[in-house]
């Protein structure tokens, strides 16, 4: 994991990045701002990058073009996206939805100390990964309690 001094790396699933950059959501805005007041270091896969800009243009989102450039920038100044060595998968878990398993890989790659998300087949994982001494799966609203101050 990372040394005591360093900022954490946290990846963010496909939806928290929509909550983010698109919904302006409040409870993941507090997340949002640990990123860019540097508390946390956001960072993620071009494959995972991609799938954001696919699911912007999905029409049921109704987001303009302009909206999905707003967004689409927004996530090019938050989040670095990395190419890191893959290493040996054995204690990385897998979900039981093959989409959302590239972003348990960039975290387990990149040493990430978290994995931000809200889905239910990705947090199921985090019991395992702590018994592994794994990155910790997280919703924003656990993260908060934990690390802000009321």
């Amino acid at each position: 994991m990372d040394s005591p001094n360093a900022t954490p790396l946290a990846v963010f699933d496909t939806n928290i990045c929509l909550d983010f950059f698109v919904f302006k959501d409040p409870v993941s805005s507090h997340v949002l701002e640990a990123v860019n007041t540097h508390k946390l270091t956001a960072i993620t896969r071009e494959d995972c990058r991609e799938e954001f800009l696919r699911v912007l243009a999905y029409p049921k989102l109704g987001l303009s073009e302009n909206e999905q450039d707003q967004a689409i920038a927004l996530f090019d100044q938050s989040i670095a996206v990395l190419t890191v060595p893959t290493k040996d998968k054995t204690l990385l878990p897998l979900c039981t939805d093959s989409d959302d398993q590239k972003f348990l890989e960039i975290a387990y790659d990149a040493n990430a100390t978290f994995l931000f998300t809200k889905d239910k087949a990705l947090l199921k994982l985090n019991r395992y990964n702590r018994k592994r001494g794994l990155f910790r799966i997280v919703t924003p609203a656990i993260w908060i309690s934990e690390n802000l101050e009321s």
